[in-house]
């Protein structure tokens, strides 16, 4: 597990037992990825499976955001996940392996002042398809999972920000046609799909976790 703070990242590695490490780092430094990699194949002698799920949100309107917040934005949800990508597929090819990175309903969609954000998630997309296409005579796996709102801390931070909190969540469950909100569990089931066995016949595609929300 790689992420920027420490002290939740070893927490969480803590409450998984010993099986888990977590390596303190931006996904955006080059030399992050290679030092995670390393530090995989160190401690369980292989790489067999890649999860992208780092990401940074973005609302600005589009005629007017200013640049460098937005390859902020790149440098985390599209380059960081490249960066992975170059350094642990070389170790699988071949030998099999699976990579899952985490898109959003915004790759697929529009939505007013989220353009950028799923700009960056529309091209992790376009690069999942282009890998699943590339590495498949070497036996690597891509896929996308493209969650919708979601049950996570920072759902919950914008909505007990707005106004009326209550009123502000019934809005976005109104437009999800199974009328709530996602878990990270059932995420997290998706991503463990796409990694296995189960999925050995399942390249280049993306699955949306969203209630229905991009099917309307």
């Amino acid at each position: 597990m790689v992420a920027r703070r420490a002290e939740r990242g070893e927490a969480l590695a803590a409450e998984l037992g010993e099986r888990a490490h977590f390596l303190a780092g931006d996904v955006a430094d080059p030399a992050v990825a290679a030092r995670a990699v390393a530090a995989t194949v160190e401690r369980a002698g292989a790489l067999d499976v890649l999860v992208n799920n780092a990401g940074l949100d973005h609302v600005a309107p589009l005629a007017t955001a200013p640049l460098g917040p937005v390859r902020e934005v790149f440098d985390v949800n599209f380059f960081g996940a490249l960066q992975f990508m170059q350094a642990a597929a070389p170790l699988m090819f071949d030998r099999g392996g699976a990579i899952v990175n985490v898109t959003s309903r915004l790759a697929s969609i529009g939505v007013p002042e989220m353009g950028l954000y799923g700009a960056s998630k529309g091209a992790l997309l376009a690069l999942t398809k282009g890998a699943a296409v590339e590495w498949a005579p070497r036996g690597v796996r891509v896929n996308a999972v493209a969650p919708g709102m979601t049950e996570t801390p920072l759902f919950h931070e914008w909505n007990e920000a707005a106004a009326d909190p209550a009123a502000a969540r019934a809005a976005v469950e109104a437009v999800i046609p199974q009328g709530r909100l996602g878990t990270t569990a059932e995420v997290a089931a998706a991503v463990a799909y796409l990694a296995s066995a189960e999925a050995g016949h399942v390249t280049g595609a993306s699955l949306a976790i969203d209630g229905g929300y991009t099917a309307t």
